[in-house]
C-alpha cells in the first residue's frame, strides 16, 4: 500500500483495464493491483464497481462498466454474503447451489454479449462451520456441501467458456487456513472480502492471470544438476553414487523431477545448464534406472565450464524466447546471484536449503500461470527437438536454398475455425518478438472475426516438414477496405524463422488484395520493447512508408501492381493433405 502511493509507471509498456466487481468491499485491491502489475511492466487502469452491484452493472448495457471497456472483468464472490443468502432460502436448500450457478453463468453470457473481456470468476472459500460435522459431505443441502458443489459447478461451466478463467480463492484460503482467512469483525464493520493480511494474495492471484493475458508467461525452466536435480556431484560420485531414487535421500529430487516432467507435459520447456563435462552430465539421463527425466525431455542440454549467464544466453538464442520467459533453478547461492546480476530479466527463485522443500517453494510462487492449454503444448519439447535436427541438416547443406528444398515443407493457410481457435488466441497472447502490432485479441474477438466473412479475413498458418509437424505457427488478420487491404495483425513463432513462411503468406496476401479489387496493401508497425526484429518487415517486401511516428512506429503501403511474388520452398496443402493447385515449391 505504501509503494502504491509513489509507484513509478514510466517503465510500463502495456496498459490493461481491469474491472473489479464484488459483493464485498475490495477497495484496497486497487493500489495492490497497481503495484503488482507495475512491477511486471503493466500499467493497470482499475474500475471499482459499486458494492454488491454486480448484476446491476453487468445486465445494464449502458452501465459505467461497459463505458470503461475492460480487458479483464474480475468477479469476487464472498462466502459471508453467500451464507446470508443461503440462510434466507430455507424453503429451497436443495436447489440453492443450482440457482447461484445459473446466476453466475447468466453474468458470463451478458458480459460476452457486450464486451470481449476475459472474465476472471472467483470460486468460494469453504465455510468453517459444519452443521453435521464430518457427515456434512453426505448431506447435499448443508452449507459446506453446497459451497463445495458450487465450486465444482463453476469449474465445469468455465471449461465450456473459453473467455472465462477461474480465480481459485479457495486454494489461497486453504493454504493459509480458513480459520485465519476471514476476519468476521472486519466483515461486520465494513464487509471486507477477507482479512487485510491476506488480501495481497488475492491481488497476486489476479495480477498473475492479468499478466498472462498480456502475454507474460514462463516458457522455459533452466536447471542446474548437482544437488538440484539429484543429490550429490555426478563428476565425483558417478551415476551409481548420486541420490535420485524414490526413497531416502533421493526422494526430494525424485519428487522435483516428477513435478518438472508434469510442467514439460503441459508445455513448459526444460533446459539444462550445468558446470560439468557433457558426457558425464548426460549419462544419468540416458542410463540411470531411477531418473524420471530423460534426455528426450530436455529441449536444450548445455554442460561445460563456461559462466552460467553465458550459457543461459545461448539457451535463449537456441529457443528464440525472451529472457523474461525463463526461470533458473540452482541450489548454489553464488550462481543464483550471478545470474540475477548479469541477467536481471531471468526469474531466479530462492531455493531452500532442504531439497525436501524445493517443490513447495517453487509452487508457492505460481510462476506457471496459464490462460489456455492446447494439444501443441503437449508436443512442445518434441517440436524443439525436431528443430535441433533441422539445424544439424542446415550445417550439412552448401547453401540456404538447398537446405530449404531438402526440408520438404508443407504449409496450410486457412481461415480461423473453431477447432484451432484456442491455439490462435494463445499465439496472439504469447507472441512478442515477431509481432507487428501486438494486439492481444481474446477468443470472443477471434470468433467474431471468424464469423464475419464480409469484414475480416483472419488466417492461421501451420507448417510441417520431413522432421515433424511444427503446428500452428503464424496468424495474419486482414481487413478489406477497398481500395486498400489492411493488415491488422501479423505474428509468427520465432522457431520457424528463416523458412520463408512470411514470404508465402505475403504472396497470398497480395493475391487476396487483387481478388478483392484492392490497389494496395497497407500495414502498420507498432513498436514495443520486444518486437524490434520486425521493424523493417514491410520494407523487405517493397512497401513504402506513408507515415512515420516519433515512437518509431510507421504505416507502410504496397502497390500490388508492382509486387513480384517471392520465391518459396514449400507446398501449400489443405487440411486433408491435398495440394493447392496454384502453389509450388519455389
Amino acid at each position: 500500500m505504501k509503494e502504491g502511493r509513489r509507484v513509478d509507471l514510466s517503465g510500463c509498456t502495456r496498459t490493461v483495464r481491469v474491472a473489479l466487481l464484488s459483493d464485498a468491499t475490495v477497495n484496497q485491491l486497487v493500489p495492490l493491483l497497481t503495484v503488482l502489475l507495475a512491477r511486471r511492466g503493466v500499467r493497470a487502469e482499475v474500475y471499482l464497481g459499486e458494492y454488491d452491484a454486480t448484476e446491476l452493472e453487468v445486465f445494464n448495457e449502458h452501465s459505467d462498466l461497459y463505458a470503461f471497456r475492460p480487458d479483464v472483468v474480475v468477479i469476487l464472490g464472498s462466502t459471508n454474503a453467500l451464507r446470508l443468502k443461503y440462510y434466507g432460502s430455507a424453503e429451497n436448500r436443495a436447489g440453492f447451489g443450482d440457482e447461484v450457478a445459473a446466476k453466475i453463468e447468466s453474468l458470463w453470457r451478458a458480459l460476452a454479449s457486450h464486451t470481449s473481456a476475459v472474465v476472471l470468476q472467483a470460486n468460494y472459500v469453504l465455510p468453517y462451520e459444519r452443521q453435521f460435522g464430518n457427515f456434512d459431505h453426505k448431506v447435499p443441502e448443508s452449507l459446506y456441501a453446497t459451497v463445495a458443489a458450487l465450486n465444482r459447478r463453476i469449474a465445469e461451466m468455465a471449461q465450456g467458456q473459453a473467455q472465462v478463467l477461474v480465480n481459485d480463492v479457495e486454494a489461497l484460503a486453504s493454504y493459509v487456513g480458513r480459520k485465519h482467512w476471514c476476519d468476521e469483525r472486519l466483515w461486520t464493520l465494513c464487509k471486507a472480502f477477507c482479512s487485510f493480511e491476506h488480501l495481497p494474495l488475492v491481488a497476486q492471484n489476479i495480477a498473475d492471470v492479468v499478466a498472462a493475458t498480456a502475454g507474460q508467461v514462463v516458457k522455459c525452466v533452466v536447471l542446474d544438476l548437482d544437488n538440484t536435480l539429484w543429490g550429490g556431484v555426478i563428476g565425483d560420485d558417478g551415476p551409481e553414487g548420486i541420490a535420485i531414487g524414490p526413497y531416502g535421500d533421493g526422494e526430494p529430487f525424485h519428487r522435483l523431477q516428477f513435478y518438472l516432467r508434469e510442467l514439460k507435459r503441459r508445455g513448459i520447456l526444460l533446459a539444462v545448464c550445468s558446470k560439468n563435462d557433457y558426457e558425464v552430465a548426460i549419462e544419468p539421463f540416458r542410463t540411470h534406472p531411477e531418473m524420471v527425466l530423460r534426455e528426450a525431455d530436455i529441449a536444450v542440454f548445455v554442460a561445460n565450464w563456461d559462466p552460467k549467464p553465458d550459457n543461459i544466453r545461448s539457451i535463449r538464442e537456441t529457443l528464440n524466447i525472451g529472457l523474461d520467459a525463463m526461470v533458473f533453478l540452482d541450489d548454489n547461492p553464488f550462481e543464483r546471484n550471478l545470474v540475477r546480476e548479469a541477467l536481471p530479466e531471468v526469474i531466479v527463485p530462492e531455493l531452500p536449503e532442504d531439497p525436501s522443500d524445493y517443490v513447495r517453494a517453487i509452487a508457492e510462487l505460481n510462476l506457471f500461470e496459464a490462460t489456455s492449454f492446447s494439444e501443441e503444448d503437449r508436443r512442445r519439447a518434441d517440436l524443439y527437438r525436431d528443430e535441433a535436427r533441422r539445424r544439424e541438416l542446415a550445417t550439412s547443406c552448401t547453401d540456404i536454398t538447398a537446405y530449404l528444398r531438402s526440408l520438404d515443407m508443407r504449409i496450410v493457410l486457412a481461415r480461423f475455425d473453431e477447432f484451432h481457435l484456442s491455439r490462435v488466441v494463445q499465439l496472439l497472447q504469447r507472441s512478442n518478438q515477431f509481432n507487428l502490432t501486438t494486439r492481444r485479441y481474446q477468443i470472443a474477438d477471434c470468433r467474431a472475426m471468424m464469423e464475419a466473412p464480409d469484414t475480416w479475413v483472419p488466417w492461421y498458418l501451420k507448417l510441417a516438414d520431413k522432421f515433424g509437424d511444427n503446428g500452428l505457427i503464424s496468424v495474419v488478420i486482414l481487413k478489406p477496405e477497398p481500395p486498400d487491404l489492411r493488415v491488422d495483425s501479423w505474428l509468427m513463432s520465432c522457431r520457424v524463422l528463416g523458412r520463408g513462411v512470411e514470404a508465402y503468406a505475403m504472396n497470398r496476401v497480395v493475391e487476396l488484395a487483387r481478388q478483392h479489387g484492392c490497389d494496395a496493401v497497407v500495414g502498420e508497425y507498432l513498436p514495443t520493447a520486444k518486437n524490434r526484429m520486425v521493424k523493417d518487415f514491410y520494407q523487405r517486401f517493397g512497401f513504402a512508408p506513408v507515415e512515420e511516428r516519433p515512437d518509431g512506429g510507421a504505416v507502410w503501403r504496397l502497390d500490388v501492381s508492382t509486387y513480384a511474388p517471392q520465391d518459396v520452398y514449400m507446398v501449400g496443402v489443405t487440411h486433408e493433405g491435398g495440394r493447392r493447385s496454384d502453389d509450388g515449391a519455389g
